[in-house]
């Protein structure tokens, strides 16, 4: 344990709580959303506002504290936590506040989607984030930020306008295109590496009802179905998003009891188009199968963006693989069929998000997010609820993506990897790495923020 006085020290200093194990509230505030991951910090400091964070900051130079930074804890390798470390907890700074004239929002990095979503809903208007509300804001983002409104909107971070950034050596920076611009740059996908974002603004846009829904096929017919999917989604307007999925159908609404616990093959959709051209652009979804089940219907977006939190909540173990695809041939296609109609636990899946549309129309070394030329970002997560399936999980997730990974385009999204070593980290910023690392450098040279996907300073 860390001598009573350092603790003493920081505790006197914050508004927030300083937690250490024996506290009652210590084991709780230590958990992170995959329960795959049991770390131990020495201290947790829940902060209570933006001065905290300077002063949490100072406190781990000072005592050479190892650091981790929590916002929402849904990391999938659990970086948010780390053993014998001081957690800068940021889920206290909840701030949501909307400029409708200007149509943006400024939202502290303590928030999830759902926070923010509730707020900005309220305006009709949203900026592209994932595809489950818990998510947290900080994470997603500073890995590039892929979900619903990607084709029409681009990812999160081509909506990202300014962020205030706590340094390594304790200075509050903004940053954005007109100053600090290669922090700005290296925000917009660099992940964690360059300090703590308290604050963030983002460009808002006109959605308030979407038609969204799921449509399911047979796994039988997955072949042809992720064929069809491969030559319709491209040639789709920007308006219609849709991502390729296998699941274990959840035994709850909107599915129909004669589809539950089945495996099947579907896409779900999201349109943010006019409601009066849905029947035509659907059309062609419908007449391809049929389909088992065509779900699709007009709902609130933070409706769409909650539909996953009651399947995934927090504690459920989860193992991640991950790619980039640039193209999806028929060798790659019959491999999906063949891993994904032998799903291992009715939480597991499979899904294939689409990165084309207007994120494309960001060129690859205008933000750290490199692969702008590829067409999806794939993802295999093992999950399931009891520890004891953890080697099925996990070994369905490594057998699926070992088969898959030849066929990809090398890297992966960030926010998708698990702790897979440094070649993995260079591949998925080709590159834009050295670029990072120079800007690392300048930021973080003793790499105080290296509790995530570790971008090293440049020698």
């Amino acid at each position: 344990m860390f001598a009573e006085s350092c603790v003493e020290r920081l505790q006197a200093g914050v508004r927030g709580e300083v937690l250490q194990r024996g506290n009652p509230q210590y084991e709780d505030a230590s958990r992170v959303y995959n329960a795959m991951i049991d770390r131990h910090p020495h201290m947790i400091l829940r902060c209570a506002d933006g001065a905290d964070v300077i002063t949490a900051v100072r406190h781990a130079r000072e005592h050479d504290l190892v650091v981790a930074v929590r916002g929402g804890g849904h990391n999938g390798a659990g970086l948010g936590v780390c053993d014998d470390a001081l957690v800068i907890d940021l889920s206290r700074l909840k701030s949501v506040r909307v400029d409708p004239a200007q149509r943006t929002v400024r939202v502290e990095g303590g928030c999830t989607w759902g926070d923010v979503d509730h707020v900005t809903h309220a305006f009709g208007l949203a900026t592209p984030s994932g595809i489950v509300s818990t998510t947290g804001v900080g994470g997603l983002t500073l890995g590039g930020g892929i979900g619903h409104l990607t084709r029409k909107y681009g990812l999160t971070i081509d909506n990202l306008l300014e962020a205030d950034v706590m340094l390594a050596d304790s200075r509050l920076v903004s940053c954005s295109s007109a100053q600090n611009a290669d922090l700005f740059w290296a925000l917009r996908g660099g992940g964690g590496n360059f300090g703590i974002v308290t604050s963030f603004l983002f460009r808002l846009h006109p959605v308030e009802t979407v038609i969204a829904g799921p449509t399911l096929w047979p796994i039988e017919q997955a072949p042809q179905a992720m064929r069809w999917y491969r030559d319709f989604i491209p040639s789709a307007p920007d308006d219609l998003n849709g991502f390729f999925t296998f699941l274990i159908v959840p035994p709850a609404a909107p599915f129909p009891e004669h589809l539950h616990l089945k495996n099947l093959c579907g896409v779900l959709w999201c349109y943010v188009g006019s409601a009066e051209q849905a029947d035509t652009i659907f059309k062609p979804v419908q007449d391809f199968g049929p389909p088992l089940l065509h779900a699709v219907g007009p709902m609130s977006y933070p409706a769409l963006q909650s539909a996953f939190d009651g399947l995934y909540p927090p504690g459920l173990q989860w193992y991640w693989r991950a790619d980039f695809i640039n193209q999806l041939g028929d060798d790659a296609i019959a491999l999906h069929a063949k891993f994904g109609s032998a799903i291992p636990t009715p939480h597991s899946t499979m899904h294939l998000y689409p990165i084309d549309g207007a994120a494309h129309r960001v060129g690859k070394h205008e933000t750290a997010f490199s692969y702008r030329d590829a067409n999806w970002a794939e993802v295999i997560v093992g999950v399931d609820p009891d520890p004891r399936n953890v080697e099925r999980i996990i070994g369905w997730t490594k057998s699926y993506w070992d088969a898959l990974h030849p066929h990809s385009a090398g890297g992966a999204y960030v926010n998708f990897l698990m702790d897979e070593g440094q070649e993995r980290i260079k591949a998925t910023y080709r590159d834009n790495y050295l670029r990072l690392s120079e800007i690392k450098r300048h930021f973080d040279p003793t790499n105080f923020f290296r509790v995530n996907q570790n971008i090293r300073p440049a020698r």
